[in-house]
């Protein structure tokens, strides 16, 4: 007979006599009927998904079965399902074993597992899913569940998203931001006892150390935090993590659909880099800050909201100071423009200003070389240098405390909880369409794009204006006042393609202009 054993409180359990009969002082218990052992997954979801309303409370109770025999397993369960909202694998593929791991680290983790004092902590969701093809899909059901809930479907939204390379401490950083929220938006601590206690392990989103990836596709806490702003605004401030750009089984079109969408969908955009502000660094936002320039020339707004550069294990504190004003005298010297400059290394600093209404850097020490060689390491303070615990107490206020919260605009309209809904579902469909070309090449094919439908779009206003001079039943014209009507038609054919919003620049857009005037010209 299989026997439960709760795990609080916790009871020490009898072992069998060797003959398979139970000590006669337990002979006069009544026996449990038999029920079929769960399976791995169904455990899991045990600890994971007992509750999933955003501002809900409920208890949590976990058992454990034991087996005796291999039993066909039960049926998968809505429950299942949710557990870390990844395609279920039916064979032990590496992918497979992957993801088992991944469901150990997020059951060890999760602040389901009581290490977070609030009844609700919530858990991370995953609701952009990564496939093995190098496809991504959307999961409606989980992010409306998350945006859709009756407290906060009407909430005007703050985003914090973190993107970068991976192996960089994302997962580890976001979850002191939960540390954060939980204390000031939940138990209401103003203190700096945030932080936590020095021997309390770090839970949250999924991390661990490691040269391998963590963290596929893109997650969502599923809590999100209600507050009130000065003004009287009520609003949830929501937090994500993304899939690591550059690892070894990503190619290059999945680090950009997921830093895209990232940027595209948070008003803080956290960049999480190592050590330094690189030109490659700079080069990879390139992409962004172009399609967020095209989307400037049609709003009065910028593009993109905050950018807040964060440099992780900073090494030159002689150079430059821990915190923001070192940060800024960083980054005042990467995006400072020149004359002696290449006009590319003009163009991509003068991108990026120009998209982004905030810009800022922040300089963090390393946590400790200790923690970098530790397998066991599980974010305990005691195990952290104090400088990198008084950086923290420092970087994340000034991000998240209230007079600090950025609300999500989009073409200066300020978004709510489900219109964010709508934004995801709009921004994936982009991606499901044509392959998405390589970040270096990815400019060059769509401003291309972009041209050819402007001389299009000219052309055709040409043939319609000379259509209405010379065309269908109008009379004769002399040559003289023929060639007059072709010289207005096709001044008026170039202005229209000089005032399109066009990708590329001007010198680009200047070979497509001569190809129109050389197409006209023959007409």
């Amino acid at each position: 007979m299989a026997e439960r054993k709760f795990i609080t409180p916790r009871r020490k359990r009898h072992n069998d006599h060797p003959s398979g009969s139970r000590p006669s002082e337990r002979s006069d218990v009544p026996k449990e009927p038999a029920r079929p052992p769960r399976t791995r997954t169904q455990q899991t979801a045990n600890v994971t998904a007992a509750h999933n309303s955003n501002f809900g409370n409920g208890t949590r109770s976990v058992f454990v079965e034991s087996q005796q025999k291999p039993t066909e397993k039960a049926p998968m369960t809505t429950l299942d399902e949710n557990v870390n909202r990844v395609p279920r694998q039916q064979h032990k593929t590496a992918e497979n074993m992957d993801y088992l791991g991944k469901l150990d680290r997020i059951e060890r983790l999760s602040p389901k597992n009581g290490q977070i004092q609030d009844t609700d902590g919530g858990r991370p969701v995953q609701v952009v899913l990564a496939h093995p093809d190098h496809t991504f899909e959307l999961d409606e059901a989980a992010l409306s569940e998350i945006l859709l809930h009756d407290d906060v479907k009407d909430r005007s939204v703050v985003v914090v998203s973190v993107a970068g390379a991976f192996r960089k401490g994302k997962s580890f950083l976001l979850d002191f931001f939960l540390r954060y929220m939980n204390n000031k938006y939940i138990l209401q601590n103003n203190t700096d006892s945030w932080l936590g206690a020095e021997d309390e392990p770090l839970s949250g989103f999924s991390w661990r150390g490691g040269s391998e990836r963590d963290t596929t596709g893109i997650l969502m806490w599923s809590k999100v935090y209600p507050a009130t702003l000065a003004n009287g605004e009520e609003i949830a401030v929501i937090l994500m993590d993304t899939q690591g750009a550059f690892d070894s089984q990503s190619t290059v079109r999945d680090c950009a659909t997921v830093f895209a969408l990232s940027t595209m969908l948070s008003s803080v955009q956290i960049y999480n880099l190592s050590q330094n502000i690189q030109e490659d660094d700079l080069q990879h936002l390139q992409l962004f800050t172009e399609y967020g320039r095209l989307a400037l020339e049609s709003s009065d707004s910028t593009p993109f909201q905050r950018l807040q550069f964060l440099v992780r294990d900073w090494v030159y504190p002689y150079e430059a100071d821990y915190g923001a004003n070192g940060g800024k005298k960083l980054l005042d010297k990467r995006l400072e423009i020149s004359d002696r400059q290449h006009a590319e290394l003009q163009s991509l600093r003068k991108h990026i200003k120009s998209c982004f209404s905030d810009i800022s850097c922040f300089l963090m020490p390393h946590p400790g070389l200790e923690i970098a060689t530790n397998p066991k390491f599980d974010g305990r303070l005691s195990e952290i240098q104090a400088e990198f615990k008084k950086q923290l107490k420092v970087l994340i206020p000034m991000i998240l405390a209230p007079e600090n919260l950025v609300t999500k605009k989009i073409n200066g309209q300020v978004v709510k909880a489900k219109d964010l809904l709508e934004y995801f579902k709009s921004y994936i469909n982009l991606y499901k369409g044509d392959e998405l070309p390589e970040p270096k090449s990815m400019l060059v094919a769509t401003a291309e794009a972009n041209n050819l439908t402007a001389v299009a779009e000219a052309k055709d206003l040409y043939l319609q204006m000379m259509e209405t001079v010379c065309g269908g039943a109008k009379p004769f014209l002399a040559t003289a006042h023929l060639e007059s009507e072709h010289q207005h038609c096709m001044d008026s054919a170039l202005r229209q393609f000089q005032n399109k919003r066009k990708m590329g620049g001007e010198e680009f857009s200047q070979i497509y202009m001569e190809k129109l005037i050389k197409a006209n010209m023959h007409i």
